[in-house]
């Protein structure tokens, strides 16, 4: 196993960073990964956007409510799935948006875009740097693309901390293989024989050395989705451009 998988496997969101800067250069490097990611047809649906002034920063953390440290963090991130240079191409050479306004465009942006952002996370990782993602700017998306000056069809997606830790996180055990992967069709019956992924999940939050609580994945995700997130994405979308059929 070479360190580049090592680095994966010991992933954690860090939310408690040292006040110590990040080189341009390797801010340069870490957005030169992000560009050099897969890309659908070679579209680059994306766009990111540094947080620097300090104002907007604190606007932004002020809305995502949970995520303290994005006020704290050396550098902070916007990740935004973006199809407005491909509408602009269109409008210029006077052919319809129709390509650009349907769902499976939107998804194309969204998985070019997740996609920038995880090559960055990894590249971060490799340098020492802890990462954290936010997607809890979509906590009130609508302030959050006007903030950003955002034009139609973007959809401000996530942001990203990056910094030094100070503090990381135990790691948290994932999915054992058996519920997750199978061999040429979909495995129902194993894929939901939760009860040991439960138990060592349980044993994690019992034993961490911060926050621990009494709790299995299961719990987390009947907390998780027992309620609608977030409704008004939608009809941000239609607004942006995006018909969702």
């Amino acid at each position: 196993m070479n360190s580049t998988i090592e680095n994966m496997l010991q992933h954690v969101s860090v939310r408690d960073f040292k006040n110590e800067s990040i080189s341009n250069e390797n801010k340069n490097a870490l957005l030169l990964a992000a560009q050099s990611g897969s890309t659908s047809e070679f579209v680059q649906a994306f766009s990111i956007i540094e947080i620097t002034n300090p104002q907007l920063r604190k606007e932004i953390a002020d809305i995502t409510i949970s995520s303290p440290h994005v006020k704290k963090a050396e550098t902070f991130y916007i990740f935004v799935a973006d199809l407005n240079r491909q509408a602009t191409i269109l409008k210029r050479n006077k052919q319809n948006l129709d390509g650009i306004k349907n769902m499976e465009s939107l998804l194309v942006a969204t998985v070019d875009t997740t996609i920038a952002a995880q090559n960055m996370a990894i590249a971060a990782e490799s340098m020492g740097l802890g990462i954290c993602y936010i997607g809890s700017i979509r906590n009130n998306i609508k302030q959050v693309a006007n903030l950003l000056n955002l034009p139609k069809f973007t959809f401000p997606l996530f942001g990203m901390t990056v910094g030094v830790p100070n503090i990381k996180n135990q790691h948290k055990p994932r999915l054992f293989t058996q519920n997750q992967v199978a061999t040429n069709s979909y495995d129902n019956q194993t894929f939901n024989d939760l009860s040991n992924y439960d138990e060592e999940v349980k044993n994690y939050y019992l034993n961490r050395k911060s926050h621990p609580q009494d709790t299995t994945w299961t719990d987390k995700n009947l907390t998780m989705f027992d309620h609608v997130h977030r409704p008004e994405v939608a009809s941000f979308l239609n607004e942006q451009g995006f018909s969702l059929k």
